[in-house]
């Protein structure tokens, strides 16, 4: 081994190697005969520590055996066949190292929770969501799309003035706009599955005998207005075509203001059109009859014989109950109050039936309906050729000779003078609470082409209020104390729609609206509509074809056929059974509950 003195011969010191300047000991440099101590290397009077712990760099010198093995040793000499499974990366597949992985996956979870869950779950607990009229949460359809258009609006239309989002109600409240549709691009279509809130149908209006073909091709946008067309050509074997549009089952809402800048089609002095602006409860389909038969007209939530075939029981040997349901009613019809079927999801439905709910606390099912409002159906006056409008609502079952109740608490009009109730209350298919109101005679197609605006406010209740609007001014309205209960006919109190409530426009020609002046009709008669929008109170929003409380789509999906083809006409043709109603089954044990809400005077009957 070479010599570990750290001097030349000449004294000056010789440059070690770093791994040996290290290990050099005090010790050595004191015995080498150059050496000379300075004072600050006088030995002190016992040893340093680092005197009595340095070791000599040679393992020699302090016991060391470089040759024998140590406990450690397999770490530094590596062995190809011992340590191929750790050469190949070894695994984290681990009890400690899925502790490890564990632990990371909870922090992370932790962290991701308190910057991100936090928040959104504070946000989803104070926020309560909304279909915004459409399918399912957020607004989405069936498969999760939110619907678009090419103009990339959604329930208000961007094109809708700001000026126009709020406005005061005829009641005294503020509203807000919840729908819209300003019409400005032009080319649109209404075929099914051209547009996310509105769809044409295309079928004939049988029930009023109406004389067109309803047919999608007549519906389109064009100037910026929506064109609702009745032309007179050969559809189907009739004679006219004409268009109905509606939001069904795409858009509803409850309560509110609906309101429409409209120009009528034809001519203020000409008569014979049947056009209309309305809303109908989403349990019926406009136009399908299956769907409408034992729905519509009714507004009824009581078990009483309101709810029956022909709005009486066939009581044996004394004949029907009440008797005035065979004296009080349509003298073109021997004087029968109603030929309708009967209210067909009624509260007094049993237990277990077809329903679509919900329930009242006591067990009985909440009575359901497709109830019709209104906002205009245009006529014209043959006598003074004077344009005027039916603002009306539609109700069943009926009063004693379809009479409504019309003290001035119950039904008013702003100017007397010029508007008064409608002479027409109704037949056995419907009773009608209509005041018919003077138009803008300019605001016609051929008279002026101007646009005016209609429209209806209600508030849903048996204490409920409807109001009806011209030039955004009120015209007219009622008080559902209007229809109360009658005891000539034994039947409660008809309340303003509680039910999720559709738009519909169409344009059609019938004899069953009033005699029709062919020779001067002009054609195509055009129905043009500038906007449409939607208000509801502030805070009281209430949208959507399926709410919670008055819910439609489970049933509307059990009866696919009743609600998609419009060649069934009635519920027996569609072939389901009728709910059992428990003044007919008064001894099922399942009409127990309903049978309780019932009149006393009904049961044993």
């Amino acid at each position: 081994m070479p010599s570990a003195n750290p001097f030349q011969q000449d004294g000056s010191p010789t440059r070690l190697s770093d791994s040996h300047q290290g290990l050099l000991s005090q010790q050595s440099i004191r015995q080498h005969p150059g050496y000379s101590p300075t004072p600050s290397m006088t030995p002190s009077m016992s040893p340093s520590i680092s005197e009595k712990y340095t070791l000599s760099a040679d393992p020699l010198a302090w016991g060391g055996d470089q040759n024998s093995a140590e406990p450690d040793d397999y770490l530094h000499n590596p062995d190809p066949r011992r340590d191929r499974k750790n050469d190949r990366g070894g695994t984290i597949l681990t009890a400690r190292g899925l502790m490890n992985l564990g632990c990371i996956f909870i922090l992370a979870a932790a962290l991701i929770t308190l910057f991100a869950g936090y928040p959104i779950i504070t946000y989803a607990r104070k926020h309560q969501q909304g279909t915004a009229g459409a399918y399912n949460l957020g607004g989405i359809n069936a498969t999760g799309q939110i619907p678009l258009m090419e103009s990339k609006r959604g329930l208000i239309d961007p094109d809708t003035p700001k000026a126009a989002y709020t406005r005061k109600g005829m009641d005294g409240q503020d509203y807000e706009l919840v729908f819209s549709d300003e019409f400005n691009l032009d080319g649109r279509t209404f075929y099914p599955g051209d547009d996310p809130y509105w769809e044409a149908v295309d079928l004939h209006y049988w029930g009023t005998n109406n004389l067109e073909w309803y047919s999608p091709r007549q519906v389109t946008t064009q100037g910026g207005s929506l064109h609702v067309t009745l032309d007179d050509v050969q559809s189907h074997n009739l004679k006219y075509e004409g268009s109905m549009l509606s939001t069904w089952n795409k858009f509803c809402f409850t309560g509110g203001y609906l309101v429409a800048n409209i120009s009528l089609p034809g001519s203020s002095d000409v008569w014979g059109l049947w056009p209309a602006f309305w809303m109908m409860g989403n349990l019926g389909r406009a136009g399908y009859g299956a769907s409408l038969d034992g729905m519509w007209p009714y507004s009824y939530d009581s078990c009483d014989v309101g709810t029956l075939n022909n709005q009486s029981f066939h009581a044996g040997e004394t004949g029907q109950y009440p008797a005035t349901a065979t004296t009080d009613g349509d003298w073109a019809y021997d004087y029968s109050i109603s030929y309708l079927l009967g209210q067909r999801l009624s509260r007094c439905t049993c237990e277990g039936e077809d329903h679509p709910g919900p329930f009242h606390s006591d067990g009985s099912y909440v009575g359901r309906s497709a109830p019709e409002i209104d906002v205009l159906e245009a006529q014209v006056d043959q006598s003074s050729k004077t344009g005027h409008l039916s603002m009306s609502g539609q109700f069943a079952p009926f009063n004693s000779f379809y009479l409504y109740d019309n003290a001035t608490e119950n039904a008013w009009f702003t100017y007397p003078d010029e508007d008064e109730p409608n002479g027409y209350h109704g037949s056995v298919f419907q009773q009608s609470v209509s005041g018919v109101i003077k138009t803008n005679q300019h605001c016609y197609q051929f008279s002026g082409d101007c646009f005016d605006t209609y429209g209806t406010e209600y508030t849903p209740g048996n204490d409920g209020v409807i109001r009806w609007s011209v030039h955004e001014e009120e015209r007219w309205g009622m008080r559902a104390a209007a229809v109360g209960p009658d005891d000539k006919m034994e039947i409660s109190q008809r309340p303003v729609p509680y039910e999720p409530m559709y738009i519909l426009l169409n344009q059609g020609i019938s004899e069953n609206f009033g005699e029709v002046a062919y020779d001067l009709l002009q054609f195509p008669s055009i129905m043009k509509v500038d906007w449409i929008r939607v208000y509801q109170p502030i805070g009281k929003r209430n949208i959507g074809c399926d709410p919670p409380e008055y819910p439609t789509a489970a049933y509307i999906a059990r009866h696919p056929e009743a609600y998609a083809n419009p060649n069934l006409t009635t519920w027996e043709h569609y072939g389901a059974p009728l709910p059992k109603n428990a003044l007919l089954h008064q001894d099922d044990a399942t009409c127990a509950k309903a049978l309780a809400t019932a009149p006393k005077n009904l049961l044993g009957l």
